[in-house]
């Protein structure tokens, strides 16, 4: 398995934890009433979200951000192995990007203002490198 399939792995299942970490509190704070609910609006007052405690709220906003950065990862990830242009460089980039979205979950959970943003734009732009680096390798 390359280097960068390793991360995508890893950076999947910290998707998951982020799942565990949200919906721990979330079920903690509304009760299983809500969140199993099939959240149709004439059955909650307003949207999850905006229910939830500032802590509560920002995991459930950093694991939206998780799933819509994960996309654009993947398909980093699937040029790279697929188009046979894994090298160091790629394999440096896939390990930024996971290291990123590890700190970026704290970040977001402090409200880390503006290294959050930082953060976050050390994982984008280590996924866009690389498929850059697919391209002209």
């Amino acid at each position: 398995m390359t280097p960068e399939l390793i991360a995508l792995t890893l950076a999947a299942l910290l998707q998951a934890v982020q799942f565990a970490l949200m919906a721990i509190p979330a079920n903690m704070e509304l009760g299983v009433g809500h969140t199993m609910s099939p959240r149709d609006a004439e059955r909650m007052p307003k949207p999850m979200v905006e229910m939830l405690s500032t802590k509560a709220a920002r995991l459930y906003r950093a694991l939206n951000n998780h799933f819509e950065a994960l996309i654009l990862f993947t398909i980093a990830v699937l040029v790279v192995s697929l188009g046979d242009r894994s090298s160091g460089f790629t394999a440096l980039c896939a390990w930024t990007f996971l290291g990123a979205r590890i700190l970026y979950v704290p970040a977001y959970y402090f409200g880390l203002s503006p290294w959050r943003s930082l953060i976050w734009f050390a994982g984008f732009g280590a996924t866009c490198l690389m498929l850059i680096a697919a391209l002209v390798e």
